[in-house]
């Protein structure tokens, strides 16, 4: 059907052209004088059967071209194409005016170059639309912002609030999950950022073949969702992106010292290498290990040893939340319940760790 109205177009910009151009052609050749050939009808209909014959030609490229352009579009964020679209028209109406003021004082050698400064200044437009669209929108929201608190009544106190600050969110603590508990507590401030190179490494590992990396990805993706639904501030997923750079950990780096944010993670490399960069970092496992209850060295604990260390003769156990406690001489506790009295604490970015002794006839009955 395509294929069809591209050779309907051609026949129809056939007898165009040949309406405009076959009687000067005529002229030219000494065959004006000929009634029969020199008339609208017959150059309409000459001009419309050349390009016909050309559509065979060049309707498959033509239907090619078309489908590959649907299929970018398509693609396309509708807000890139709506600020796109926009920048396009300011772009064009710019043009129109400037035209409009040359040709009103009469330059005769710039008049020519006014198509030209059309189509330039028409694509610089939609190219600023089109990457300066998360700036542009942040413009408009903190303007709606600005609107709705001067409505505010006079006689209502209204604390003032720090600009917002933008927190970008890496895949790590996105697949974690515990960032969504501390949003919905209300603790984090700003928006949330999530740049489209991380949402599609969290699409690769959701398509994993392996079923620990999907059944995380999927996990992240849910986590995402639910971010959207309850938190009262917005999400910002930016298409913003680095093609020179193809780690996403430097991408991150490169794209949070661009917004002057803060980036979100409990990945301990990451942390590391935003300290290098001089980045502002907010790591999830120094708050877990900030709200943990305090540990000291000689208080008793009940624990359950269940595997050997590393270390020679060395035990596992574990509390209830996941910290890890190393007991010396505890090999041979093994699936027991024992007291032990702790001698250090451990902590890092990465954790927490419990190094601990059994106490002289601790074993819990």
């Amino acid at each position: 059907m395509l294929k069809i109205v591209i050779q309907v177009a051609f026949l129809f910009i056939g007898g165009t052209l040949g309406l405009l151009f076959l009687p000067p052609l005529y002229e030219f050749i000494h065959l004006s004088s000929n009634p029969w050939l020199n008339n609208p009808y017959v150059s309409v209909a000459i001009g419309a059967f050349i390009l016909f014959g050309f559509s065979f030609l060049f309707s498959d490229s033509c239907v090619r071209f078309i489908r590959w352009m649907e299929d970018k579009l398509l693609k396309a964020p509708v807000g890139d194409l709506l600020f796109g679209t926009l920048g396009l028209i300011v772009g064009l109406i710019v043009a129109y005016f400037i035209g409009f003021s040359i040709d009103s004082i009469q330059l005769p050698l710039i008049t020519p170059v006014l198509p030209i400064l059309s189509i330039v200044l028409g694509y610089l437009g939609f190219q600023v639309g089109f990457k300066k669209r998360d700036e542009l929108l942040h413009v408009f929201t903190a303007a709606r912002a600005s609107n709705l608190a001067k409505k505010k009544s006079a006689d209502e106190v209204v604390p003032e609030t720090p600009a917002t600050a933008y927190k970008l969110l890496d895949t790590s603590v996105i697949i974690d999950g515990r960032i969504a508990d501390i949003s919905g507590t209300g603790f984090i401030e700003g928006t949330l950022v999530v740049p489209q190179f991380v949402l599609t490494e969290l699409q690769h590992i959701a398509d994993s073949s392996d079923t620990l990396k999907r059944t995380r990805g999927r996990r992240g993706l849910d986590i995402l969702r639910t971010l959207q639904d309850e938190r009262a501030t917005d999400i910002l997923i930016t298409e913003v992106d680095f093609d020179d750079i193809q780690e996403v950990d430097l991408k991150l780096v490169r794209l949070a010292k661009k917004m002057s944010g803060q980036i979100l993670t409990n990945d301990f490399n990451l942390n590391k290498v935003c300290d290098l960069h001089n980045v502002a970092v907010l790591n999830i496992n120094d708050l877990a290990n900030a709200v943990k209850p305090v540990v000291i060295p000689g208080e008793e604990m009940h624990v359950v040893v269940i595997k050997d260390g590393k270390e020679h003769n060395q035990g596992v156990a574990y509390l209830d939340d996941g910290t890890m406690i190393v007991v010396e001489e505890g090999k041979s506790y093994i699936g027991q319940a024992i007291i032990v009295v702790v001698t250090s604490v451990l902590q890092t970015s990465a954790g927490r760790m419990i190094f601990a002794k059994p106490k002289s006839g601790g074993k819990v009955a």
